[in-house]
Parts: structure tokens; sequence; C-alpha cells
């Protein structure tokens, strides 16, 4: 009798070791967005999060948290440096703060496939390692140029006189078109714009829908200039804590996300036209002009660059560059 009782317990305890093993076998990283949860970025990443979870169940899971509200968006890239957060999508404009580099991404001129075949990934993570405390794990918004969007026509590349909203994506460059440059978070435009506080503002060809900024703007300047990066990033200590099924996993989806990138090109084609059945008007200026302001546009923000962190834009520009 005793005999079987302790070898029930044994049973037991193997049993709840078994099943300890198999929890810690699985880790939850902890998601926020920097950009609104109605938004094209977030609505494109949530069927992605639900594969993971439903394929990742005793291995891996995301749990989102929310975009803005939960972290404000320039708060975000410090919250994936200092662990608040294991992993965010964000764009490197809204993180200057913590590394002046996240901004050279907008120069890319190359698929992000590409990027990963010319070393362009192991370059990045090397820098987003030493200085930002960050893995760079995949980049899932390309194809996707900005564009200056405003209330008063022009027929020049001249800004003189407007009161444009940018990030650090386009500081210089508007400036350099003699743009009153104001800095505010999305959420704050739609506001401005009613108020007059701007005449316009920068923004990629997709995404104004979604922030129904299209009702206060008249004007989209063409051609387009840089590429939107909107990518995922990982708090480092948090991505080196993952086992190697747990690495092996994670990169099997990020890959499989970044593979739908091809969205993107259908997508900017469907809200130009979009955007000109709103009542948006395209302002186009001669091939020549339309020429000397896209070279002006990556001469700018390079020469920014190389002045900012000569060694990294140096080898991020011959990696970048077609």
């Amino acid at each position: 009798m005793k005999t079987r009782v302790i070898k029930s317990a044994l049973l037991w305890v193997l049993a709840a070791s078994s099943a300890t093993t198999v929890l810690a076998q699985e880790v939850t990283l902890r998601l926020v967005s920097a950009f609104a949860e109605n938004g094209i970025y977030v609505q494109r990443l949530q069927p992605w999060i639900n594969k993971v979870n439903a394929e990742g169940k005793g291995v891996l899971q995301i749990n989102f948290i929310g975009g803005p509200k939960a972290i404000p968006t320039f708060e975000v890239g410090n919250a994936v440096k200092t662990g608040v957060v294991d992993m965010a999508l964000n764009t490197g404009a809204f993180y200057t703060n913590v590394m002046p580099e996240a901004d050279f991404l907008k120069l890319t001129q190359m698929t992000v496939a590409e990027q990963r075949k010319n070393g362009s990934f192991d370059a990045i993570n090397k820098v987003w390692n030493e200085k930002g405390n960050m893995q760079y794990l995949a980049r899932i918004v390309e194809n996707q140029p900005f564009h200056i969007y405003t209330n008063k026509k022009v027929d020049k590349p001249d800004l003189s006189g407007q009161k444009i909203r940018i990030t650090p994506v386009y500081r210089d460059f508007f400036q350099s078109l003699n743009a009153n440059v104001i800095t505010t978070p999305p959420g704050e435009v739609y506001t401005a714009l009613e108020r007059g506080v701007v005449d316009g503002y920068g923004w990629p060809i997709g995404g104004i829908f979604d922030l129904n900024w299209h009702e206060k703007t008249k004007f989209r300047i063409d051609p387009g200039f840089y590429d939107a990066e909107v990518s995922l990033v990982m708090n480092l200590p948090a991505f080196k804590k993952l086992t190697d099924a747990q690495r092996v996993y994670l990169q099997k989806q990020l890959l499989a996300l970044e593979a739908e990138n091809t969205f993107w090109v259908r997508y900017a084609a469907e809200e130009t036209a979009r955007q000109a059945k709103s009542g948006i008007q395209t302002i186009a200026f001669d091939a020549a002009t339309s020429k000397a302001f896209k070279d002006k546009a990556y001469d700018i923000a390079w020469t920014s660059a190389l002045k900012q962190s000569p060694e990294i834009a140096a080898k991020f520009k011959s990696l970048f560059s077609k």
C-alpha cells in the first residue's frame, strides 16, 4: 500500500514537473504600437499576431497592449530600449530621441528582401544593438513614398509662408523648401489643420483616410520621395532571452509577414486614386523639376545623416542606395 502511494506521488511530481517545463518553454511578448489602432499599419499587423499566437502555443505568444493611448507615440522607442515593453511597431522617425540613426532607414532604395541579402540588416542591427539596446526584427511597410500635402497651391517647389507639420523624416528637406516647420504627434494634425495652425503636412501616400485628414486637405505635391519605414523592433535583452526554438519560430513568422509586403504597391495605387476621388488635387512639376526635387530630398537627407553620424551614415549609404 505504502509503495503504491509513493509511486503515485512520484508520478504526480513528474507530471507537474513536465507541465512546468512546457509552460516554461512558452514566452509572452508585450507589443505596443506607435501608430493608432484604427490605422492601416495596425490593421495589417493584427491578423499576423493572431496567426503567431494560434501556431505558437507552447512556444511564443504576443500580447498586443495597444497604441498611443497605452504609450505616447514619441515615447515608444525608449519604452523598447528600457524594457518597459518587449516589442513595438514603430518607425525610426519616432525614436530619434533614442538614436538619430533611426531616421536613416527612410533612405533605403531597395526591397526589404534585398536588404536582408546585401548585409543591410546585419549593419542595422549592429547599430540598433549598440545604440538602442534593440533588435531590428522586420520591416513591414515599403513602397510608400512620402508626399507634401498642403492647402495652399504652389507652382514650384517652394513652401515659403507655409506652416508645415513634420516629423524628423523631412525636417531638413522641408526647411530647404522655405517651410516653417512644426512638430506634432499624428493625433493632433486634424485639429491643427482645422484651426489653421498648420497649412499642410508630410505623410506617406497611404493612411490619411484612416486619420480623416482628407477632409482638411486640398493638394498633394508629386513626386513622392524617400520610403516610409514601419518596422517591428524588440528589446535586446528580451530577444537574447528567447530560446533557440522561440527565435527560430519568431523569425519564420517575421519572414512570412515581410513576404506580404507586395500589398503596399497595390495599396499605394488605390490610395492615389482614392485621394483624387475625394477631391485632393495633384500638383505636378515638369520632368526636370520633378527630378531635381527628388534628388534634392535625398542629397539633403544624406548630407544631414553624414553630419550626425559620419561612419554609420557612410556605411548605410553604400548599402541602401541603388
